[in-house]
């Protein structure tokens, strides 16, 4: 079966090739997607370019870049830092095939958090030296994701629920990488915020807690957000309520944005950076509360890209990932994996790919 797999995934990639980029969809960074750089040695990058895809997302995992202190934080060449090999060939390969590189740049060291768990908050002085080194180890990245979801308490602390602690110490962190960015390169977009659709701090509450020691807001160039969905996207739908917001509940989103964020630095109102969604199918699965048909969710994709071409407020949709996983179960049966992809796990093609292709 692993044969048999790896070579349905490398003729898949190779065919792609093969057809040239005249018959493959002119990429588009309305469209963002997760997935593996390789597959056994055959890069991905040919089906994303068939797929239409303009922005490859991906994590720079700070804890394991710079397990210990540098000496010089800001110098991409010191000596503790350890640059991910495959972020290098990602960006190879998104030049290669017109694809631009998205980093969402996450998980602090002990050292420059006290001592704490990777979620745990860092000093932001130490995260924004640390961006000016990933900005000049890669100065073609020009958007910048900082932290995902931190309105969840596995993936940022403090976080408590009833005040605005964890907002706020956010904030600070959100304005230092800010200007950090901005100062290796201008043209650098910052993307604040990237909450989820619940959260331990609801979207509305993180939104409104957003402020720095002395009353401002923080500054970045985008909102990013998650806005998983157990429903059909329709902006026309009643809100989930609670300060939660689904895909269609981006039009309630975009209004709290702009009432307490205010606009974007350069003038405008912030952008909807839409970092991860997708829609699981076949069976319950240990990720999320529901799931639906293969088709269903094809269908679910096609109505969230047909808002997001149309709705210039949307910078991007990010589908996460392109494969399932590999079934948990004895000899390959199912199990309570997340068939979450475009393609199944032995590559091949799911409705929802002609769905994200052709959206």
């Amino acid at each position: 079966m692993v044969r048999t797999t790896t070579a349905m995934i490398a003729a898949l990639a190779a065919l792609l090739v093969i057809a040239g980029a005249a018959e493959a969809r002119k990429p588009s960074t309305k469209k963002a997607i997760w997935g593996p750089v390789e597959v056994n040695g055959v890069s991905q990058f040919p089906i994303y370019r068939d797929l239409g895809a303009g922005i490859y997302k991906t994590v720079l995992e700070w804890n394991h870049v710079a397990a210990t202190r540098p000496r010089h934080a800001t110098n991409p060449a010191d000596p503790a830092y350890e640059w991910p090999p495959e972020l290098d060939r990602a960006i190879e390969e998104g030049r290669r095939y017109g694809i631009q590189v998205s980093l969402t740049v996450m998980w602090s060291p002990r050292w420059a958090n006290g001592g704490r768990r990777r979620q745990w908050a860092p000093a932001p002085r130490h995260y924004a030296r640390f961006l000016r080194a990933a900005a000049r180890r890669y100065p073609s990245v020009r958007l910048w994701q900082i932290w995902g979801e931190p309105s969840r308490r596995a993936n940022f602390m403090p976080l408590p629920t009833g005040d605005a602690t964890g907002p706020r110490r956010y904030a600070r962190l959100l304005d230092a990488a800010y200007g950090a960015l901005k100062s290796e390169n201008r043209r650098n977009r910052v993307i604040g915020g990237n909450t989820f659709t619940t959260g331990d701090v609801s979207p509305k509450a993180f939104i409104q807690g957003m402020r720095l020691p002395n009353g401002r807001r923080p500054r970045m160039d985008m909102y990013g957000h998650n806005p998983f969905t157990a429903r059909r996207p329709a902006l026309r739908k009643k809100p989930l309520g609670f300060g939660f917001a689904d895909f269609s509940d981006l039009d309630t989103l975009a209004r709290w944005v702009d009432r307490y964020l205010g606009r974007a630095p350069g003038g405008g109102r912030l952008k909807l950076f839409l970092s991860e969604f997708t829609i699981p199918t076949d069976h319950v699965n240990y990720e999320f509360n529901f799931y639906v048909r293969r088709k269903t969710a094809a269908n679910w994709l096609a109505s969230a890209l047909r808002i997001t071409r149309r709705w210039p407020r949307i910078y991007t949709l990010g589908w996460i990932g392109l494969y399932d996983e590999r079934p948990k179960g004895p000899n390959g049966t199912p199990g309570d994996e997340v068939n979450r992809g475009l393609l199944d796990w032995t590559g091949q093609k799911k409705p929802a790919y002609l769905a994200y292709k052709e959206g």
